[in-house]
């Protein structure tokens, strides 16, 4: 794309693809002649030199894998710096007619979802049908308002939020069912106000999501219950087929990031007592990258969890929701993700997915888990 000089003017509008630009010269005897061969030669001069601006990722520009070593920016911030966005981690604007009749269909039944709450940068792709064809949302129980106030997280945060709505359990699992999806995330708020945390209500949506749709798997991404095991027993009894609860960060950050209630041993026992009562479930954790963390505190999180028996393990990039949050402290590369998912395979997990836009709930990672549960079960049978 030809960015003008001083002497114009651009003004455009962003479509989902591309920038439509009319250029308009403010001096009428000046002409733009530039080629746009000379042109594209002298902006790559000028990101050797300066790195990229916020046009050169709208225009798309940086977008393709092979033009990565271009980008000359800062990865890791400085004091009193904040980064810009790599253009690895760009993403479409959300648009199409799933993820209208998607977003719709949960106003309708005043049904929440993580996509939206935590401003997930994959809602364009998971709703809108992506690679594997089927529209993934994960539903949020329990409210849009959390007790507890990490410092990474965007979900609005209250003492005492609103009561629970009854009917949450069997709308949620009517939404499902009508989708007709054939793997779900489900997860929740914290609700530190309510006696087992929410577990008998999570339970109950499990249930119900069951008796509509035998077939659906389901995947939980739990609280910790403020480490409650019975109710981490009762979610784990409740015909799910994934238990997920995310560490979030390694072990030397946790105070950093998270609530001052939640810890690193508090998580690894929760994942542990759900693998204990029911051996027959996945275990999945999460860790974000790109808060401070060393290598060596990344490997050591990594082997604690495969040390408690933990199947599932995703690597994402974090990336700060709002100004009032932490600020990103590194952006991981691409390369650098793919050396922890091969970690990730070395040390036996049975499935690593790791990648600057990887998120704990991802459609292709959902993909994934269906397969190697659906085999599981069918070598389960034939035993």
């Amino acid at each position: 794309m030809l960015l003008m000089k001083q002497t114009c003017v651009v003004a455009g509008r962003f479509t989902r693809s591309r920038l439509l630009s009319q250029s308009r010269c403010i001096d009428t005897s000046y002409v733009c002649t530039t080629s746009l061969t000379t042109a594209a030669k002298d902006r790559k001069k000028q990101l050797s030199a300066d790195g990229p601006d916020l046009q050169d990722f709208i225009s798309g520009e940086l977008s393709d894998k092979d033009r990565w070593e271009e980008y000359r920016g800062n990865l890791k911030r400085q004091k009193g710096e904040r980064l810009r966005l790599p253009p690895w981690l760009k993403t479409e604007i959300p648009i199409g007619k799933n993820y209208n009749r998607l977003k719709n269909t949960l106003r309708d039944l005043n049904l929440h979802t993580v996509c939206e709450e935590a401003r997930c940068p994959n809602i364009g792709e998971c709703w809108g049908g992506g690679e594997y064809a089927t529209a993934t949302a994960t539903i949020m129980l329990m409210g849009d308002t959390c007790t507890r106030g990490c410092r990474f997280c965007s979900v609005k945060t209250a003492r005492k939020p609103p009561p629970l709505d009854p009917n949450e359990p069997e709308n949620t699992a009517k939404a499902i069912s009508a989708w007709g999806l054939d793997y779900v995330v489900l997860t929740s708020v914290d609700r530190d106000d309510i006696p087992d945390g929410g577990a008998e209500h999570f339970a109950k949506t499990v249930v119900n999501l069951k008796q509509r749709s035998p077939a659906l798997l389901v995947e939980c991404l739990t609280p910790d219950f403020r480490g409650n095991l019975s109710a981490v027993e009762k979610l784990a009894l409740s015909g799910l087929d994934v238990y997920a609860h995310n560490v979030e960060t390694v072990r030397e950050l946790q105070r950093y990031v998270r609530d001052p209630r939640a810890n690193f041993d508090q998580s690894l026992a929760v994942l542990r007592h759900a693998k204990a009562v029911n051996p027959t479930i996945l275990t999945k954790t999460s860790i974000m990258l790109g808060l401070g963390e060393t290598d060596a505190q990344i490997y050591s999180a990594m082997k604690e969890l495969r040390d408690s028996e933990v199947d599932c393990l995703t690597l994402g990039q974090y990336m700060q929701p709002t100004k009032r949050h932490l600020k990103v402290e590194e952006y991981v590369t691409p390369e650098r993700f793919a050396h922890w998912e091969k970690v990730g395979k070395e040390m036996g997990f049975a499935y690593t997915a790791s990648g600057p836009l990887v998120r704990s709930s991802y459609k292709a990672g959902e993909f994934f888990l269906k397969n190697l549960l659906e085999n599981r079960k069918t070598t389960a049978a034939a035993d």
